[in-house]
């Protein structure tokens, strides 16, 4: 039997990767740091962002299905390998309420750019999108697919072009610029820890390029184009991700950057300085629609792989149920009310900043221990399925893996312990309850999976 053509090479493969990873929701956060993001992205991409390319690569190439769950469950057993998919699953129920909140703030532009700092509004907003989001992706993959694609080219593409060009503008015309761009700008202030706080949402934000990895069997020689795809893909991300952070940096100052609106607050100043106010809300608009589209295609694809585990009996049966289009609506329910109950978080902490950073901490914690059991997994992997044909093998033999792995968990560790420090860019409140927060939820979200697996009955499991 022929085998069958394959049509991705490095190219399409390199812009999957920025599809899945780099928004412009990021750039707010990133731009807090000033110049020296420069250095902690390149930083990040070394420690944390290619380990991950490269290990995902690997794994998929050699057990293409069902993803991480497989990976960890075939290294390091079945309670591993359900932890693992939990904490991917659940790090991204935690993400949704910051990807809501930056759609509130960019929505609020529309209206009145004062409510993206309201706490009330930003909460509701919530709620109402990702409870309507989540009865769309009712109608099926063909349904959500759609609308997926066509708003994430309409709202993260052009608006990332446009802030860097508008910026770059800012600067060559001589307006006022808020950050200091000497090269010893270029070195971070480290008189504090909590200046490093940061990049616990730094690594989140170049998370999740091991939902796409899935691609690398599909490429015609991926030993080859494969490597240089994810060479194009951190190029173009961190590229991005510097020109689009640095862009806000020069025209908000730093006191009035807010995480969750920042992108469209920069707009706003441009848009005055260029004399055409009324172009905001309709870059607003767009944006809203790409944030929208992304929110919409990460709502399902967790939730796909968590069935899958319940399938294998990991989950009571109750989470088997598919409807007619073959969509899991009891785990799309339940994490919407999941959704519901973390974002109570607006009404608690004294700002939508402060709000927005707890739930990217408390996200990124959980997600570097899934990634911790992942590098551990593929170094595993090598030794006890050495024979396995993995088309895309990461080189230098057994000396390459431990290499990408250990690079992988030092950035891993480093976003896990950072990421239980308050940051000193904005007040975050009392401190006991945010740590009580950061602590709870984290010790709250590993244990539950575990003793879950602990209570499994052979009823769990689905017949086939």
């Amino acid at each position: 039997m022929p085998s069958q053509k394959k049509f991705l090479n490095a190219w399409m493969i390199a812009l999957i990767n920025v599809a899945a990873v780099c928004n412009i929701k990021n750039f707010p956060l990133l731009a807090e740091y000033g110049l020296s993001i420069v250095l902690f992205l390149v930083l990040s991409a070394l420690f944390f962002f290619v380990p991950i390319a490269f290990v995902s690569a690997e794994l998929s190439s050699a057990w293409p299905d069902r993803g991480v769950y497989t990976w960890v469950r075939e290294a390091l057993g079945p309670k591993a390998g359900f932890l693992a998919i939990w904490l991917q699953w659940i790090s991204n129920v935690i993400w949704y309420p910051t990807i809501l909140s930056f759609i509130a703030g960019t929505f609020a532009y529309i209206i009145d750019p004062a409510l993206s700092t309201n706490n009330t509004y930003v909460m509701s907003v919530i709620l109402i999108t990702f409870w309507s989001a989540t009865f769309v992706n009712f109608l099926g993959m063909r349904i959500s697919g759609w609308i997926s694609a066509i708003t994430a080219l309409l709202g993260t593409v052009i608006p990332i072009i446009l802030i860097i060009l508008l910026g770059a503008f800012w600067v060559l015309s001589g307006r006022c610029v808020c950050i200091d761009l000497s090269w010893s700008s270029l070195l971070p202030d480290l008189s504090s820890m909590n200046q490093l706080v940061l990049l616990s949402g730094v690594l989140l934000g170049l998370a999740g390029l091991e939902m796409s990895a899935v691609h690398a069997r599909d490429v015609d020689n991926p030993r080859k184009d494969y490597p240089k795809a994810i060479l194009l893909s951190a190029l173009a991300i961190i590229g991005f991700s510097i020109l689009g952070a640095l862009a806000i940096a020069i025209v908000v100052p730093v006191s009035e950057i807010e995480l969750a609106s920042g992108g469209m607050e920069a707009f706003r100043y441009l848009f005055d300085a260029l004399q055409t106010p009324w172009i905001t809300p309709l870059i607003a608009l767009v944006t809203t629609f790409g944030a929208l589209g992304m929110m919409s295609t990460w709502i399902v694809g967790p939730s796909r792989g968590l069935l899958a585990t319940a399938e294998q009996g990991d989950l009571p049966s109750v989470f088997h149920k598919i409807n007619r289009k073959g969509m899991p609506h009891t785990i799309l329910i339940t994490q919407a009310i999941i959704v519901t109950i973390l974002s109570l978080v607006f009404l608690f902490m004294p700002s939508v900043n402060s709000s927005y950073w707890a739930l990217v901490a408390l996200a990124s914690i959980v997600y570097q221990i899934m990634y911790i059991l992942l590098f551990t997994a593929a170094i595993r992997l090598r030794y006890k399925h050495p024979r396995v044909n993995r088309p895309y093998k990461i080189p230098f033999g057994n000396t390459g893996i431990w290499i990408i792995g250990i690079f992988g968990m030092i950035g891993s560790s480093f976003g896990l312990v950072f990421g239980f420090f308050p940051p000193s860019q904005f007040p975050i409140g009392k401190l006991i309850p945010f740590e009580a927060f950061l602590i709870g939820g984290a010790l709250v979200f590993c244990l539950l999976p575990i003793l879950i697996f602990k209570c499994r009955k052979p009823s769990w499991r689905k017949s086939t």
